[in-house]
């Protein structure tokens, strides 16, 4: 039986201002499982950044949305068609999200990860693109740091 709505929802906010905070310290880095998406909240236009889970394809990245397509960060990279992502110590631009299955999802990350997410019950997932744009080299979606 999946955990209730109300559970999800108290884990989600405890990460988002406790567990988030800290990964962040070393998300993007070469060592590290986490990647960070950066994007630009849809209505305030504040920048933010999320650590993720995600895995590199031939033509872009993967993403796990461990908590369900409602999280803030994945609304604002829909209404933004784009965003950066940190990962391995290298940014990537990004643009076309696109929703994938849950097998195509599963099936993205190595095995036991795959396995672990479909144990989990994670269903949803979506890929996007590396940007052929003329900033996507290097660019990120916030600016220089």
């Amino acid at each position: 039986m999946p955990p209730s709505p109300e559970f999800l929802d108290r884990v989600r906010q405890f990460n988002k201002h406790t567990f988030n905070p800290w990964i962040l310290r070393s998300a993007g880095t070469v060592r590290s499982p986490f990647a960070v998406v950066e994007h630009v909240g849809r209505r305030s236009g504040a920048a933010y950044a999320t650590p993720v889970i995600v895995r590199r394809v031939q033509d872009g990245f993967v993403f796990a949305l461990t908590y369900g397509p409602g999280v803030d960060w994945y609304r604002n990279v829909l209404a933004a068609g784009s965003c950066a992502l940190r990962w391995r110590g290298n940014t990537y631009r990004l643009e076309q999200p696109e929703t994938l299955s849950a097998e195509a999802g599963w099936k993205a990350f190595p095995v036991p990860l795959g396995w672990i997410l479909r144990l989990m019950r994670k269903r949803d997932y979506f890929r996007m693109r590396l940007s052929t744009g003329p900033d996507a080299q290097g660019a990120t979606a916030l600016g220089p740091r």
